[in-house]
């Protein structure tokens, strides 16, 4: 009977910590409540840079240094490979798609881009003008 009131109190005190560690947590949403709309975000203008944008740290996927807004990216079409494709990167004069995409998620070399990295946006994302949403200390050194 003891182990049950130990157990229930602990859980109990458990509840009440987790409940006030989510009160305290503040959502980029704001104090819009989820089932409601959220605010349209604002147009940014698209950060053009020849040549492309320095990483930051090793490994880091390229940012994308043009407009992507009109690529369609579908199960049959990739508007990226227009540009970034082993075919047409020479005659676009464009950074070719990495040496890593053609890697299969056992560790092989694939004569095809892997199908894991056909989404080119989960990791390559265009650059805006915009002020940063929270503040960020980052620093590659």
């Amino acid at each position: 009977m003891k182990k049950i009131i130990v157990l229930m109190t602990m859980a109990i005190v458990a509840m009440a910590f987790s409940i006030s560690a989510i009160a305290s947590v503040e959502s980029l949403r704001g104090s819009s409540a989820l089932n409601t709309d959220a605010n349209k975000a604002m147009k940014h203008k698209v950060e053009v840079t020849q040549g492309g944008v320095k990483r930051n740290f090793k490994k880091q996927p390229p940012v994308v240094p043009h407009a992507t807004e009109k690529y369609k990216v579908t199960l049959k079409n990739n508007g990226c490979l227009k540009c970034h494709s082993e075919k047409a990167y020479k005659k676009e004069k464009a950074p070719k798609i990495g040496d890593s995409h053609y890697v299969g998620r056992d560790g092989k070399v694939l004569k095809t881009m892997s199908s894991r990295r056909y989404f080119c946006s989960q990791c390559h994302v265009t650059q805006v003008k915009a002020d940063e949403l929270v503040e960020n200390t980052y620093s590659s050194q």
